[in-house]
């Protein structure tokens, strides 16, 4: 005999299952649109799971050198538990190679992992890299200039194999088995990868970045009111010396004619005085 649910207990089943649908939906490691993946690598780092359930394996090369500087700092446009993705590192005062075995004919895609921990400014660091010696696919990256400090950015390269045949773009080449990712060094500094993973798939099998963060720049609202009548008003204003505080001529309402007829009468008043002198 089947068990009838009340309506309080039925409430509580829906509301649960509709938790756990949305829990399974939003997880990013249960996306579906993953493709295979054939390598992962946390380069200059241990071993980590992501978010999407890619499996890294620890870096195996000894060439260069491996450094954790970047967990000084808060990687952006990754989850907090990704950022170690980013904060290790392998570089090298030269070029320098991980090779990858490619088993299966079919279409790849190359994702390499970057993000500038040490330079403040760009052209302080800028480097190509290669494939299998023929293949330049990403050329004088800077990643301060395309991405700035501490913030995530990653390079995507789809590829395919076929019969003994390696396609770049438009570029083919002889394949033999082995995918030479290669860092090269150029005219600053060095050459650097953060990891790597190899997907078999295509670009949108691949778990990708969100937009990179908006950099607001702040309004100028000078610009906006310097065609104002009022705005020149006060530049000009603003513009001009500043002078001695005029001073008032205070004879400068008066009439020339009434300073002039006191001296007539006093001559007038003179004369008579003379002549009186002059009888005596």
């Amino acid at each position: 005999m089947m068990a009838t649910l009340s309506w309080a207990e039925s409430s509580v089943l829906s509301v649960a299952v509709a938790a756990v649908t949305v829990l399974l939906i939003s997880s990013p490691a249960t996306i579906e649109a993953i493709g295979e993946v054939v390598y992962a690598i946390n380069c200059g780092g241990p071993a980590h799971v992501d978010v999407y359930g890619i499996e890294y394996k620890k870096d195996p090369l000894s060439v260069g050198f491996a450094s954790d500087h970047g967990k000084n700092l808060a990687i952006r446009r990754v989850p907090e538990q990704d950022q170690i993705l980013y904060q290790t590192e392998r570089y090298h005062l030269a070029d320098f190679a991980y090779n990858v075995p490619i088993r299966a004919d079919g279409e790849y895609v190359l994702l390499l992992k970057f993000s500038e921990v040490w330079f403040t400014e760009p052209n302080q660091k800028v480097f190509d890299v290669q494939l299998n010696g023929e293949h330049l696919v990403v050329h004088e990256l800077d990643i301060f200039a395309v991405a700035g400090l501490g913030i995530a950015h990653d390079e995507l390269v789809p590829f395919s194999v076929r019969k003994g045949t390696l396609k770049v773009g438009d570029e083919s080449s002889k394949f033999d088995g082995t995918l030479k990712i290669e860092f090269l060094k150029r005219h600053r500094d060095n050459p650097k990868i953060n990891a790597i993973v190899v997907i078999r798939g295509r670009i949108e099998d691949v778990p990708q970045l969100p937009p990179m963060p908006r950099m607001d720049r702040p309004e100028v609202e000078d610009e906006e009111e310097e065609d104002s009548p009022e705005k020149k008003i006060v530049s000009e204003k603003r513009r001009r010396p500043h002078t001695e505080p005029k001073i008032i001529d205070p004879y400068a309402n008066e009439d020339p004619s009434s300073m002039i007829f006191p001296i007539f009468i006093a001559i007038a008043a003179f004369i008579p005085l003379v002549f009186c002198l002059c009888r005596l």
